[in-house]
């Protein structure tokens, strides 16, 4: 029975004086039915005066809606009802009238009030966004509205307000709660220099924040513009929910016209049009989804709509890529060897002076205890001096030489020397976790830098329970054999594909989706969103970054492995919910049709069970919500 109105309605269109006004109308309904019942008017007047008034004003909004329906070439719940109506009108069932007319309308309550609370994710955010902030300008604090505010503006947080923008702590200390980001209550120090986001409240402290982003640019206000986009996308599974219904409904109103040429009973034929319903399966879909994507908001998970919901609840394979989700992706040098007179300090200059001007984990490892070892690196090596290779290292023209700094493919393609003996030693390294970086200076290799990467505490179990519910995961990673297969053992990974370059990622998951593998793809969306884009479903962990809210399909906004099981758990608490509806709502329309038509319900029992069993499915779904 659920339609635009009432999805409107739970948008936040229907107001408390609405809903006061469908209170009354009910309890007038009610009233007039049970006097009718009860024969009192009889003894006045010879036509049922208080039945027919109270189906006629107070069906409504029944009528309004089935005009509007017809207007649109649709036949639906509204449609059949108003037929029931008006034909117990026309035979003289004034008591049926009045029923049907209150049970339809106690059903869209009911429809209306669940959905209203399904929907209650984007009214919470939204009340969490901060009304006023606090600034200074020309030396004075005056109060703005944060909408107003620019880049760099100084914004004063008190203790127990929330950060109205996205910025950096410049004076001032405090404990901060982000759980309206993360989902996660608990409390972070922050202090001068570190980054604070809006809606995150100051539990103690005082903090003055330089403003970077306000309004809907903040990871906040992405949050607000994701989940309501996501509400307003219909998955596949409701557009089916909605052809189930539609369908029913149709079905009803033939098998109606059956019922009547076969038995002549007007009686049965009200019956027959009044148990069939679909409202467990129009309203419960939509339900259920949105119930599951609030609360997954709630616990700092956002999916992007219900099909990626849905897809979500038939994963099978989920492929993760090493670094920065497995791992913290913060890798440091744990050992360095030179070779043939070369120190160690200066297979790290030379390494460093290489990676000067790159992002990648491990440079930012080698140029970390380059700084940290006191090493100054040379003013003569531009950006233009170095050549980055995907998944194999770099090389850098410096002093009329090269310095290459990468794996053993990459030294074969240059073809560098090993020194005498020490090949086997050079490409040892990678054991334990760690991964072996080469050096080489003039077409030899100088030395060799092992860096590691720590494991996350939480990946262990995360992977445990994702293989509890039969679903299998894969790691990838650019990484030797030796790291990965030592990472995968401490984890529990099922499958390790190592040495991979970034396509060789999008291959992988390409043929996995090809052997018909329903796949789920987890990273951070930086190096990897073109393999994101190519699995059933993109997860990004980019603990609540830009890169991994745009590139991805669910946003974990912490990077907490467990999260990827529990949003795993929720879709497919929704689907079997929704199947559940689909399966029950049919047998209940069966079973009731099929006694309507033999003569063994009347229609007031027929509108008991209808919105019984519409009660029944709709609860089924809102329990989703809890």
């Amino acid at each position: 029975m659920v339609d635009e109105r009432i999805i409107e309605s739970a948008s936040g269109q229907k107001d408390g004086g609405n809903t006061r006004t469908d209170v009354v109308r009910l309890s007038i309904i009610a009233v007039a039915a049970v006097f009718s019942w009860s024969g009192i008017w009889s003894q006045f007047v010879p036509v049922d005066v208080v039945a027919i008034a109270a189906t006629l004003l107070g069906g409504y909004p029944v009528y309004k809606e089935t005009l509007r329906a017809l207007r649109h070439g649709h036949v639906n719940m509204e449609v059949s009802m108003a037929v029931a109506i008006f034909a117990s009108l026309i035979v003289r069932q004034f008591t049926v009238s009045a029923v049907i007319t209150f049970f339809v309308l106690l059903s869209e309550y009911i429809e209306t009030y669940a959905v209203d609370k399904g929907k209650q994710t984007i009214s919470l955010l939204e009340r969490s966004a901060p009304k006023l902030a606090l600034v200074r300008r020309e030396g004075e604090e005056v109060q703005v509205d944060p909408k107003s505010l620019v880049q760099n503006d100084v914004v004063i947080v008190r203790d127990g307000e929330r950060v109205p923008v996205d910025g950096t702590i410049v004076v001032g200390s405090a404990f901060v709660n982000q759980s309206s980001i993360t989902g996660e209550s608990a409390r972070l120090e922050k202090s001068a220099g570190d980054r604070v986001y809006a809606g995150s409240v100051n539990e103690s402290g005082l903090i003055e924040v330089r403003t970077e982003k306000v309004g809907t640019e903040t990871v906040f206000g992405k949050i607000i513009k994701l989940v309501e986009d996501a509400e307003n996308r219909k998955a596949p599974i409701q557009k089916l929910s909605d052809r189930l219904a539609s369908w029913l409904i149709e079905f009803a109103i033939g098998f109606a016209a059956f019922t009547f040429l076969v038995t002549r009973d007007v009686i049965s034929t009200l019956s027959v049009v009044v148990v069939a319903g679909a409202c467990g399966v129009a309203a419960g879909t939509p339900l259920a989804i949105v119930a599951i994507m609030g609360k997954a908001a709630k616990r700092g998970t956002i999916v992007k709509g219900g099909a990626y919901l849905e897809e979500m609840s038939r994963v099978d394979t989920v492929v993760i890529d090493k670094t920065g989700t497995l791992t913290f992706g913060d890798p440091v040098v744990t050992d360095i060897v030179g070779f043939d007179g070369f120190g160690e300090q200066e297979v790290l200059e030379y390494a460093a002076i290489a990676e000067r001007y790159s992002n990648h984990p491990l440079a930012r490892a080698i140029l970390g205890k380059a700084t940290e070892s006191g090493i100054k690196l040379s003013e003569e090596v531009s950006s233009a001096s170095s050549s980055y290779i995907a998944g194999k290292g770099i090389v850098c023209q410096f002093n009329g030489g090269q310095i290459i700094v990468g794996n053993d493919i990459l030294m074969a393609e240059k073809k560098v020397q090993f020194p005498r003996g020490r090949e086997e030693q050079a490409l040892s390294g990678g054991s334990k976790g760690r991964s072996t970086v080469l050096v080489a200076y003039h077409g030899k290799i100088c030395g060799t830098i092992s860096i590691a990467d720590r494991v996350r505490g939480e990946s262990r179990r995360a992977l445990e329970e994702l293989k509890k519910m039969g679903i299998r995961t894969v790691m990838l990673t650019g990484d030797n054999k030796e790291v990965a297969q030592d990472v995968a053992r401490e984890v529990g990974i099922d499958e390790v594909y190592a040495d991979l370059l970034p396509e060789d990622k999008v291959s992988i998951v390409e043929k996995l989706v090809a052997e018909g593998h329903r796949v789920a793809m987890v990273g951070d969306g930086i190096n990897d969103a073109p393999a994101l884009a190519r699995a059933n479903v993109g997860i990004g962990m980019g603990g609540g970054t830009d890169v991994a809210i745009e590139e991805a399909d669910i946003v974990l906004m912490t990077n907490d492995l467990q999260k990827i099981a529990d949003v795993a758990r929720l879709s497919r608490k929704a689907y079997r919910a929704i199947m559940e509806n689909f399966y029950g709502t049919a047998t209940v329309d069966g079973i009731g049709m099929t006694l309507a038509f033999l003569g063994l319900l009347n229609p007031l029992l027929a509108a008991g069970i209808h919105v019984t069993s519409e009660l029944v499915f709709i609860l089924n779904s809102a329990k989703l919500i809890r």
